[in-house]
């Protein structure tokens, strides 16, 4: 069923079609009957999808739009936003995925019979999978620690329910006494209110609202003066009748893993990552929902997920920080494999997602967003078997689990905050090893994974590299290493995650048990792994040095000299007045006994080189008049079939190297990687022609034996040439024209995009085209010769200014 209120900008319009955006402006100049807009501004209109599709249908430009496109378009064109629209579609994905009979019963009728089924079906699966409020005396799961609640004092059976906000049955209902209603009311009110609610699933319903309003429930800081002691608990479980208790009449929508604020902070509450959205919010959805769930059929439900959130993510890169798959495999090998996991700032799931499955798993999550932390739960649920418990609210300020002692805690945490609760938690029982100072948050996010940890558990935090060395926490730093709790500091490539331009750090935390502290930490510097230009580190050769020298470390407690890799470090070597734990500061060079002769065999090199780039050099150039050729464009010859046109960015399966824009923009071999999806990959083949389609360049590579069978990345195009009409060299050298490529771009304010389509080649015959082609490749072989001797000419001036700073090359 198609949505008439699904909108789509001109931009997606462009996708829908294959073509550029200027070809969507041609179109609405040139067609009287184009659809007219029906929301956005007037430099960024927006039209309604079902319109456009049949627009398109009818003038022969599209034959039906691809379902993933069509989900997709309404999915962003969502009314109420692309984040509560993710929601909604996770809860049903995962409804299809644990019970696909009660879908297809409650989808068999109209929108409206679907909204008013869908509701109920979805607490559900919602509950059993994701948590439901706590039980009798504050246990849920396992006990107290099992949904993060602590069992409340003697004659307070009801604080682990009323604290979770259980406004819905447990919470107001389940309390004997007046002390449980009102506590289950209070805490709702306060910790789970109607503006969590409004803010994770949604607009709340009107009269939902309306009657929390008039309760005086979102009362703000007047609520929190019903806990003026921060660090008195059985404020927290007084039986004193509160003025701010729910009416019985109060229904709101059920809220799947209502957790507890932390009692240090009451006045920044922890909320459910997840409440089931009501009817009318899923009304609002419901073409987006029939949608996804006709993907599901076509992909699966978890793959379908994956895809909707990939797309999500990948238009709005500058909105999240994201950690990369192969920096989150390297935390979980690190951490090892563990029945309970937890990540305090797990924004979209990834830390999580990457940890080996086992029966019986518990995993943890809390976010400051609360639309992250429900799509974090509903893709961990989408994931694994794993029992999933996820909080949205401020972990420093309000921890949902405080009661939580996990086997690993991965944490990825926000950078260089201030604003982190420095004033508010100065007492806080969580800062074993010293008050963190203001500028110090994460060493304050170091001392909250290792309370969360049981004894002898592990944590891997990802760092910026300030914090192993700034002055300002240097005493915390030699805290955790005089108690143990410091294991290794692992310097990674640049490039590796956000920022991209920093070398951050991973550190790796044990709770001290028992046991005699360890007195050696592990050091780990693997800059030499960093890849060339953007295209990113060497992962493989990054997790197998990282991931040896750990286990050999763990096995002895020590780990041999491995000169300019890693080294053990005893503890009182560390102990001086900076206690710096940069890697690189205490590891020795990488052997330099041949560096004179290293630097002799790379000026050979470079002296060939410079010798076939003079022999490569092209003779002079012979005058010629213009020439006038008839010109077809891209787009018409795929049509016609000379060559068969391709968009990279689908990983598949296949664990195969990436081909980047970067890696074609510099000339080198595929260096990236793709995250594993059910779409088909675009694998290269000998003689395809690649084109990067941002930055303005004028750029097209041919594709030699070597790169043939690497994944085509994101923002490139293929074109796959019949060779009995088309020369794949004289293809790229046209398509390198300068003048080609600026009449086939379109500008926006910070960036280029070419539209492969409009670029133009000659008609010529395939004789004269291989002509022009012998001499493109020419030109390829001199350009790749130069490229060749600027790197070694970099390594020996660096070799040679390390060589004489280190003294291992003489002066002369």
């Amino acid at each position: 069923m198609q949505d008439n209120a699904t909108e789509v900008t001109a931009a997606g319009i462009a996708r829908l079609a294959g073509v550029g955006r200027a070809a969507v402006s041609n179109w609405r100049r040139r067609h009287a009957d184009f659809p007219k807009p029906v929301g956005g501004t007037e430099t960024s209109p927006s039209f309604a999808l079902a319109e456009v599709e049949a627009w398109l249908r009818k003038q022969g430009k599209l034959a039906e739009v691809p379902l993933r496109e069509r989900v997709w378009q309404q999915l962003a064109g969502h009314p109420e936003g692309p984040l509560p629209a993710l929601v909604h579609t996770g809860c049903v994905l995962l409804l299809i995925h644990e019970r696909p009979t009660v879908w297809l019963d409650a989808s068999a009728g109209s929108d409206a019979r679907l909204a008013a089924i869908l509701s109920g079906a979805l607490d559900q699966v919602l509950v059993p999978r994701l948590g439901g409020p706590a039980g009798p005396g504050g246990r849920a799961g396992r006990g107290a620690r099992g949904a993060g609640v602590e069992p409340g004092p003697e004659g307070a059976g009801e604080k682990g329910a009323s604290d979770a906000g259980g406004v819905h049955g447990g919470g107001v209902n389940a309390g004997g006494g007046a002390g449980g209603v009102n506590e289950g009311a209070h805490a709702g009110a306060v910790n789970a209110g109607a503006r969590a609610d409004r803010v994770n699933a949604g607009a709340g319903s009107p009269g939902v609202n309306a009657a929390v309003d008039a309760a005086g429930v979102n009362a703000g800081a007047e609520a929190d003066r019903v806990n003026p002691a921060l660090t008195t608990p059985a404020v927290n479980t007084s039986p004193t009748p509160s003025p701010v208790n729910t009416p019985p009449t109060l229904h709101t929508p059920h809220p799947v893993h209502a957790v507890p604020a932390s009692p240090t902070a009451p006045a920044s509450p922890t909320a459910p990552a997840l409440r089931t959205p009501t009817g009318p919010q899923l009304l609002l959805s419901a073409p987006l929902l029939r949608g996804a769930a006709e993907l599901a059929a076509e992909m699966g439900a978890r793959q379908a997920f994956e895809f909707l959130l990939g797309r999500h993510l990948d238009a709005n890169p500058r909105q999240y920080t994201l950690t990369p798959a192969e920096l989150a495999g390297l935390m979980a090998d690190l951490a090892g494999p563990a029945r309970t996991v937890l990540d305090p700032a797990c924004g979209t799931g990834a830390l999580l997602r990457a940890v080996a499955t086992r029966p019986d798993q518990e995993l943890y999550a809390q976010d400051s967003a609360p639309e992250l932390a429900a799509i974090s739960a509903l893709r961990l649920a989408l994931h694994s078997r794993a029992t999933v418990r996820a909080a949205a609210g401020d972990t420093l300020r309000a921890d949902a689990y405080p009661g939580l002692r996990a086997d690993v805690v991965l944490c990825h945490p926000p950078f260089n905050e201030r604003n982190w609760g420095h004033d508010e938690l100065a007492y806080d029982p969580r800062w074993e090893y010293g008050f963190p100072a203001r500028t110090e948050s994460e060493l304050a996010w170091v001392q909250h994974a290792l309370a969360r940890l049981t004894d002898g558990g592990t944590a891997v935090l990802l760092m910026p590299p300030a914090a192993a060395s700034r002055r300002s926490g240097r005493r915390i730093r030699a805290d955790l290493l005089r108690r143990g709790a410091l294991r290794a500091v692992v310097a990674l490539p640049v490039g590796a995650a956000p920022p991209y331009n920093i070398p951050l750090h991973l550190w790796v935390l044990r709770r001290p048990d028992r046991a005699p502290a360890t007195p050696e930490v592990l050091l780990v510097d693997t800059g030499r792994f960093a890849g060339e230009g953007r295209g990113g580190p060497d992962w493989e050769a990054v997790r197998e040095a990282v991931t040896d020298a750990w286990g050999a470390f763990t096995r002895a407690g020590h780990l041999a000299e491995r000169p300019g890799l890693a080294r053990s470090v005893p503890v009182i070597d560390l102990l001086d007045d900076d206690v710096d734990l940069a890697p690189a500061r205490h590891l020795p060079p990488a052997a330099v006994a041949d560096g004179a002769e290293q630097l002799t065999r790379v000026r050979e090199r470079l002296g060939a080189t410079l010798r076939l780039t003079a022999d490569l050099t092209p003779p002079p150039a012979d005058p010629s008049p213009a020439a006038r050729w008839p010109l077809t464009t891209i787009g018409e010859l795929a049509r016609g079939g000379a060559l068969v046109m391709r968009t990279g960015g689908n990983g598949g399966h296949a664990r195969v190297p990436v081909l980047t824009d970067h890696d074609v923009l510099a000339g080198t071999a595929p260096s990236g990687t793709l995250p594993e999806s059910e779409e088909e990959a675009v694998l290269t083949e000998p003689g395809d022609v690649v084109v990067p389609v941002l930055g303005g360049g004028s750029v097209a590579r041919v594709i030699d034996e070597a790169t043939g069978g690497a994944v085509l990345g994101r923002n490139l195009v293929l074109l796959r040439p019949d060779r009995t009409a088309l020369d794949p060299w004289f293809l790229a050298g046209f398509l390198r024209g300068t003048a080609n490529n600026r009449q086939a771009s379109s500008y926006a304010s910070t960036a280029t995009r070419l539209d492969v389509r409009r670029l133009q080649l000659p008609r010529l015959p395939l004789e004269e085209q291989r002509r022009y082609g012998d001499r493109f490749r020419a030109l390829d072989a001199f350009e790749r010769a130069l490229r060749h001797a600027s790197r070694l000419g970099e390594q020996l001036v660096r070799g040679m200014y390390d060589g004489l700073t280190d003294g291992t090359v003489a002066p002369g």
